[in-house]
């Protein structure tokens, strides 16, 4: 990636395929990150934590108010499909009857859950309508003791979404299903890649857009144990002559 292309970032935004992203959020102490990004159709959250407990984000300023929209993965035996609740109050919680979010992905390395997920941006009845454009979204987050939806204790707070314009491409207008995602997202040593068998080669560049290395993926996964932490942007070339890219945060 050459570096006239990290400041066409912005330009490219105002496109009909713009897409924004929040970039990865630390979520204060929990040790949670989220990351949503949207396109014209779609909205991708990716949340992390410890695999031991529920891990949820509710969006808007205002807690656990009365129809306050929310996102929670809940391990318990009825609900692992259930990942879009609404609020009836503090201390009140249910899954929606229709579930607009759907689960693409739910990987542990090292104690830590990657759960990565999809929605229309408008979502349902009672959902909050997720922008694709530029600005702030409020929201709050908490984790649990346990894996099972129950009291959070001092393990939550309120953060803001940041969305700013990044590079369109076609693959990011594409159908969920065929998106490249990373995971988990920051890492330490590895990267692993869904839909990798649609990969051909992935040039990874720090963010002055300087070449840091090239690598060919070796089944789904490439090391990137020898990058500085640091924030890095990946060209992805696929086998049928496009190019995706992604943003990477390196532990």
């Amino acid at each position: 990636m050459k570096k006239v292309l990290l400041t066409l970032s912005l330009a490219l935004a105002t496109t009909l395929g713009a897409q924004f992203s929040s970039g990865t959020v630390s979520l204060g102490s929990t040790g949670m990150t989220v990351k949503l990004d949207t396109t014209p159709t779609l909205a991708t959250i990716t949340l992390t934590g410890a695999d031991t407990t529920y891990l949820g984000i509710g969006f808007g300023t205002v807690g656990m108010a009365n129809g306050a929209d929310g996102f929670v993965y809940n391990a318990n035996s009825t609900s692992t499909t259930n990942l879009d609740y609404t609020f009836g109050g503090i201390g009140s919680i249910s899954p929606d009857a229709t579930q607009n979010w759907t689960m693409t992905s739910n990987t542990t390395v090292a104690g830590i859950r990657t759960v990565i997920a999809t929605r229309t941006l408008a979502g349902g009845s009672g959902d909050f309508a997720i922008p694709n454009a530029a600005g702030a979204i409020n929201i709050f987050f908490a984790k649990g003791p346990g894996l099972n939806l129950q009291y959070h204790g001092a393990n939550r707070g309120y953060a803001t979404l940041n969305m700013a314009g990044t590079l369109a491409t076609n693959e990011a207008i594409a159908v969920a299903g065929n998106k490249i995602v990373l995971y988990p997202n920051p890492a330490k040593e590895t990267v692993s890649f869904k839909n990798a068998d649609k990969i051909k080669s992935v040039e990874i560049y720090e963010s002055t857009g300087r070449k840091a290395m090239s690598v060919k993926p070796n089944g789904d996964t490439i090391s990137i144990s020898d990058l500085k932490p640091g924030s890095y942007y990946l060209e992805i070339a696929l086998k049928d002559g496009s190019v995706s890219y992604e943003k990477l945060i390196k532990e």
